[in-house]
C-alpha cells in the first residue's frame, strides 16, 4: 500500500472525525447519515438535514474538482445484487438503529458498547458477504 493512500486515508478519517466532533458540539446531535435522512424525510425540520447531506455531496464534488481521484466503477455487477445490497444495509441500518457513520464514528469515539457491537456486526456481515458475493456467487 502507498503512503499516498495511507496519507489520504488519514487526511479523511481526520476530517470526518473532526466534522462530527463539531456537529455535536454545535447541535448536540450525533452525525449519523441515516438519522439525518430519516431527519430529512420525516421530521419537522427539514433546512439543517438538507445542508448536513449537501455538504457531503459538495465535499465530494470539490475534491475531484481539485484533482481527486474518484474510485473505479465495478464493471458488470449484476443489478439484481446491487437492489439486493441497497435494501439489505436498509434492513441493517434500521436494525442497528444506525449505520455506519453512526455508530462507527461517533458510537465509538464516545465509547458506546452498542456501538462497538453495531460495528462489528457491520465488518462481520460485510466480510461475510464479500466472500459470498466472490467465492460462492462468483462476482469479482
Amino acid at each position: 500500500m502507498s503512503v499516498n493512500i495511507l496519507a489520504n486515508a488519514l487526511f479523511g478519517g481526520v476530517l470526518i472525525g473532526g466534522a462530527a466532533v463539531l456537529f455535536f458540539w454545535l447541535n448536540g446531535r450525533i452525525a449519523g447519515v441515516s438519522s439525518v435522512i430519516v431527519g430529512l424525510l420525516l421530521g419537522k425540520e427539514r433546512l439543517w438535514p438538507a445542508l448536513f447531506l449537501f455538504g457531503i455531496v459538495a465535499g465530494a464534488a470539490l475534491y475531484y474538482a481539485l484533482g481527486g481521484s474518484a474510485p473505479a466503477p465495478r464493471n458488470n455487477f449484476p443489478v439484481w445484487l446491487l437492489a439486493l445490497a441497497g435494501l439489505s444495509v436498509g434492513f441493517g441500518t434500521a436494525l442497528a438503529r444506525g449505520c455506519t457513520s453512526g455508530h462507527g464514528v461517533c458510537g465509538l469515539g464516545r465509547l458506546s458498547l452498542r456501538s462497538l457491537v453495531a460495528t462489528l456486526t457491520f465488518l462481520g456481515v460485510g466480510l461475510l458477504t464479500t466472500f459470498v458475493v466472490r467465492h460462492l456467487f462468483g462476482v469479482i
